[in-house]
């Protein structure tokens, strides 16, 4: 999302770049830089004056120790204000009664319905509770057979009335069914309304009112840019809505919505859809999104996936088979489908550090594991747990087997064998000891050459 954006900042640090302190001259020049980046990332106006004058402010009353670079500090004081711009702290969702009734809002075609799903299996799965979906979406013929789809995919109960034309009753209803089966969350999904529609307004103002929900959430589009924050106003006038959900993140979408809406509407972004899976949604942590944006990934977040997908009986099975000299293709493949459970290739790139710079022009598709499920699917399970079968011959086999060809085949072998060596220079103490005294003689990374 924030790719061109990062992309025009590291421009705009260049500036200072060499400079042996801080100047009006080259601080000015920086921030109009940094302004004009904002502004293109389709950042509110107001929002980016306000926001480059603090820096500015910041970075002229700063005095640049010899162990830091003009470039270097401007760039804390970017992360700390980006940060604050974006929130600050996270700003997770509150649960207190039983149940949390959580109402949702938004426009038409905003993955409303689609969210509410995303949020009931993050509160099943990691926060323990056991959810109701109550479908209050009156108007759309497919909305309450959509949520039903959805709650059967993730595994929680929906609530429905399809007899009833009444949101508010629906919604009551939906609340007493909850509490007689014991459920602790109630995620209501409303009808999208455009913020014109004043009858629509008036309904779901209505509902709120009657159920007196712990959390409002208003859920919009983030490839809408301006035009989703000035949404987020007129709804949050009607509404006073508690937090901000942004779909669509991992679109082509310039990102201003998520450094603006804040500023505009004075609350939090408590959620962020990151694709279309159930799984792609994440709590919304402003100063890892910070890290992001300045092109310093977000391994936190990378870690925290990792741990939350990757199964641990199966890390230490791994481990075993690797001590033993006894990893196979078989074993390889495990380990992509648990990477696969963590996300897009392309979103767990954008969190390590540097990597979104160095796979700028790189297409990552996201069936870009399909090819080699393929060619391992297409050996025996002897050729699988006994790499060194495949001679030229198999190969071949293989490869017309898979649909792919001679060199995809070789290139995969190629990688395997690389991450075999890997896996056990991690498991000897001494090599592992090695490997980190020379990482201590680099002073970055090094490039990823061979990639197309």
């Amino acid at each position: 999302m924030f790719d061109n954006l990062s992309e025009k900042l590291e421009r705009a640090f260049k500036v200072l770049k060499g400079q042996g302190k801080i100047t009006e001259i080259n601080v000015s020049e920086t921030v109009k830089e940094i302004r004009k980046a904002l502004l293109d990332a389709d950042v509110n106006y107001k929002v980016a004056k306000q926001f480059t004058d603090k820096v500015k402010e910041k970075a002229l009353g700063q005095n640049v120790l010899n162990s830091v670079s003009p470039g270097q500090l401007l760039t804390k004081i970017m992360h700390d204000e980006l940060a604050a711009l974006m929130g600050g702290e996270t700003k997770d969702i509150k649960l207190g009664s039983n149940p949390t009734v959580i109402l949702m809002s938004g426009l038409q075609g905003s993955g409303k319905t689609t969210f509410s799903g995303k949020l009931a299996l993050h509160l099943k799965n990691k926060k323990g509770k056991k959810p109701l979906l109550v479908a209050c979406d009156i108007y759309r013929p497919a909305a309450i057979e959509q949520l039903h789809v959805i709650g059967k995919q993730v595994g929680v109960d929906v609530y429905s009335d399809k007899e009833n034309k009444d949101a508010v009753s629906i919604a009551l209803a939906g609340i007493k069914h909850a509490k007689e089966s014991g459920n602790s969350i109630v995620i209501i999904d409303t009808a999208g309304r455009l913020a014109v529609d004043e009858a629509m307004m008036k309904e779901i103002a209505a509902v709120k009112n009657a159920v007196n929900p712990d959390e409002i959430l208003f859920v919009v589009d983030a490839m809408t840019g301006q035009d989703a924050v000035n949404t987020a106003k007129v709804f949050n006038d009607r509404l006073d809505f508690t937090g901000v959900v942004l779909t669509k993140l991992d679109g082509d979408t310039r990102g201003g919505a998520a450094l603006s809406i804040l500023t505009v509407v004075s609350k939090p972004i408590k959620f962020v859809g990151t694709g279309e899976k159930m799984e792609e949604m994440d709590v919304f942590h402003p100063k890892r999104m910070a890290d992001r944006i300045l092109g310093m990934g977000d391994v936190v977040s990378l870690v925290e996936r990792a741990q939350e997908n990757f199964d641990e009986d199966e890390v230490k099975r791994i481990a075993k088979k690797v001590a033993k000299n006894q990893f196979g293709f078989d074993d390889f493949l495990s380990q992509i489908k648990q990477v696969k459970k963590m996300g897009n290739v392309k979103d767990l790139m954008g969190m390590i550090p540097g990597a979104t710079k160095q796979m700028k022009n790189v297409d990552i598709k996201d069936d870009a594991f399909k090819s080699i499920e393929a060619i391992i699917g297409s050996m025996t399970p002897l050729e699988r747990s006994t790499p060194s079968l495949l001679n030229g011959t198999r190969k071949e086999r293989i490869a017309k087997g898979s649909g792919t060809n001679l060199t995809e085949v070789n290139k995969l072998i190629t990688q395997f064998e690389t991450m075999q060596k890997m896996m056990k220079m991690m498991n000897n103490p001494k090599e592992m000891a090695k490997m980190m005294s020379m990482m201590k003689g680099m002073k970055g990374m090094p490039g990823m050459p061979g990639m197309n």
